[in-house]
């Protein structure tokens, strides 16, 4: 949704990670972004401009003299640039003010968001004078996407590894949102199942995926708060930069939550915890039997039963999924929790089942107000309610145990 009709310039330094660069352009691509490619001279002894504009779709361009005042225009016509790979000698460059190539000539004539992603020999990243220039650049309020430590092109291991695609894709949304409507606020966010073990093998737990709820900290984060994302088990990774934390039972879950209570404006409910654990866990595996096994449960403890009693001026929202007499259900768990808003959910309706992108919820705010949203994807999905939530908080509209 942020990248789709953006127009992302990126510049192709000389490094044998320029490879990588396409696996971002593809992604930019599927998102809808429009792309262009500007390469310096040595990129291209590492890979063809065809690639990239095979790719884009876009022609490549190279000439530091092509049309004359090309640097101009393809400043104005950005609304971001991302240089990846960023050498050492690319930084260095516009650190000190240097324009010898396009690249470093549109990003001085540029008065967009500039986003850097370096990668390069350990000993270079590490050494004091590229520390240095990248300090500068930061102090001027040019980006960074952090090189990580790993296996080198060159061997060696340690710092100077380009960074994970979907790492650079999360700064490059961050800097083209510019609406920081929750900026000072501080949100907490859960997600996930919980898993309730009942021998070493053997566990209870629910089909939630965690995409809702790290849409939620995606677009909170990207709205200007500070974040905290409490997650069960899931396969996804949490936007860079966001305070993120595992948890596996309903149990640890509690823990967490409460341990970052005291720091909580807005508390987001979006796991799916839970509501029983196994009385007795046991510690060899249960052996099969030719007789029924009755299993014995207990409650978990209910987190956001709890949250509502300690609510304060904290703003709560909950989710409740639900498959019949839905409203009525919803809008009973919200009063007995003490919610200031309810987004309900049937899993069973098209486009709102587990483990999908896309979701259609029903927002039910604490005066019974109904919003029914259509179809939509996740992040959508998460920002409608955040905008609900910068309404309630315009009007001052919070519930006050």
């Amino acid at each position: 949704m942020i990248l789709k009709n953006k127009k992302i310039l990126i510049g192709v330094t000389g490094g044998i990670a320029a490879y990588k660069t396409c696996e971002l352009i593809r992604a930019l691509v599927k998102a809808e972004s429009d792309v262009r490619v500007v390469m310096t001279e040595a990129s291209q002894q590492f890979i063809t401009a065809l690639t990239f504009e095979t790719l884009t779709g876009n022609a490549v361009h190279r000439d530091p003299f092509e049309q004359g005042t090309k640097h101009i225009e393809l400043a104005r016509w950005a609304d971001c640039i991302v240089v990846c790979p960023a050498t050492a000698n690319t930084i260095a460059k516009v650190a000190s003010g240097l324009a010898d190539n396009l690249l470093t000539t549109i990003i001085l004539a540029a008065n967009v968001p500039v986003v850097f992603c370096p990668a390069m020999n350990v000993q270079m990243y590490l050494n004091p004078l590229f520390q240095r220039n990248m300090a500068a650049l930061k102090q001027l309020s040019y980006r960074f996407v952090e090189s990580e430590q790993g296996e080198l092109a060159c061997g060696e291991h340690g710092w100077g590894r380009l960074a994970d695609t979907a790492q650079i894709i999360d700064s490059i949304q961050s800097v083209l949102y510019n609406n920081p409507d929750l900026h000072g606020k501080r949100v907490l966010v859960t997600a996930g199942p919980t898993v309730e073990d009942i021998d070493p093998v053997r566990f209870i737990s629910n089909r939630s995926s965690g995409k809702m709820g790290f849409a939620l900290a995606e677009a909170a984060m990207l709205r200007g708060a500070e974040v905290t994302l409490i997650s069960g088990p899931t396969r996804l990774k949490p936007l860079s930069g966001m305070n993120y934390k595992t948890v596996r039972s309903a149990g640890e879950m509690h823990d967490e939550v409460f341990k970052c209570w005291e720091d909580v404006d807005i508390l987001m409910m979006a796991a799916a915890v839970s509501d029983y654990k196994a009385r007795q866990i046991q510690n060899q595996k249960i052996k099969k039997q030719d007789e029924s096994l009755v299993l014995e449960l207990d409650r978990t403890a209910d987190i956001l039963h709890e949250a509502g009693q300690k609510k304060g001026k904290r703003m709560l929202i909950g989710f409740a999924l639900e498959t019949d007499h839905e409203t009525e259900n919803a809008i009973r768990k919200m009063m007995s929790k003490n919610l200031d808003l309810i987004v309900l959910n049937n899993p069973l309706e098209e486009g709102a089942g587990f483990d999908v992108d896309t979701n259609r919820v029903t927002l039910i705010d604490s005066s019974k107000q109904i919003i029914e949203l259509t179809v939509m994807s996740k992040i959508e999905v998460a920002h409608r309610i955040i905008d609900h939530i910068i309404i309630h908080m315009q009007n001052n509209e919070f519930i006050t145990a």
